[in-house]
């Protein structure tokens, strides 16, 4: 798409006000504009709060990652980045299901199995959650998704197998900028049919750790009140950006 088509395009109504980013709509039916915010919440909306900057910071990490992940095949919803905190992206009908890719035990892994946090694990652990707020997110599986006609099994299929394609691409992406990646969600949506990665890949979305010393660099330094929150996001951009 062209800078100047890029221009043209008019930001119209919000069409979904999620915890950190706004939907809106443009004169475009099939693409959208993200917005990302610098409002913070933890523990399923019970804590809130603000990092100075989170969105424009994401913004950057989120679309890094997304360009990275296409020059390797994967198909995105993401276009281009229009501002400090805005993309223009493909308009998806969401999957109300979160893959979620484990590495590393940490976080409720760690709780559910009765390991400490930093047990590697052998191979990647891939989980499905129901995104449902107001059930608090359940972790489900393939059963669930067919008895409750949740969403099409196949897509739950290719969902799963990009979501392991996705993590050794990443695993090595971070890597080689000094960074563990613990472990991540992603969201999938349908686009006229077809099956594309959506949402963030960013702080916010991902367990980062420093791998030498395994210092988190992620979301749940404000979860745990660890403080340098602002920080930790701008060292994780600085480094994916490099």
């Amino acid at each position: 798409m062209s800078v100047k088509h890029l221009a043209s395009i008019k930001r119209l109504n919000l069409l979904y006000e999620g915890k950190a980013k706004s939907i809106y709509a443009t004169d475009e039916p099939e693409l959208v504009i993200q917005h990302f915010k610098d409002d913070a919440t933890a523990f399923n909306g019970e804590k809130k709060g603000t990092i100075p900057n989170k969105g424009a910071m994401n913004n950057q990490i989120s679309a890094r990652v997304f360009h990275f992940l296409k020059e390797n095949g994967i198909k995105t919803h993401y276009i281009a980045t229009l501002n400090e905190n805005e993309q223009l992206v493909k308009k998806l009908a969401i999957i109300p299901i979160e893959v979620v890719v484990r590495n590393v035990v940490a976080g409720s892994l760690a709780k559910r199995m009765g390991k400490e946090e930093g047990f590697e694990l052998d191979d990647p652990v891939v989980e499905l959650y129901y995104k449902d707020d107001s059930l608090g997110d359940p972790m489900i599986n393939r059963f669930h998704v067919h008895s409750f006609k949740i969403a099409d099994l196949e897509h739950i299929r290719v969902m799963e197998v990009e979501a392991q394609r996705i993590n050794n691409m990443l695993w090595t992406f971070f890597d080689e900028r000094g960074i563990l990646l613990v472990d991540f969600k992603l969201e999938f949506g349908l686009h006229k049919g077809e099956l594309l990665l959506g949402d963030e890949i960013s702080p916010d979305s991902c367990r980062f750790w420093d791998k030498e010393t395994n210092e988190k660099l992620d979301k749940d330094r404000f979860r745990r009140d660890l403080g340098k929150v602002e920080e930790s996001y701008r060292d994780v951009m600085d480094r994916v950006l490099k």
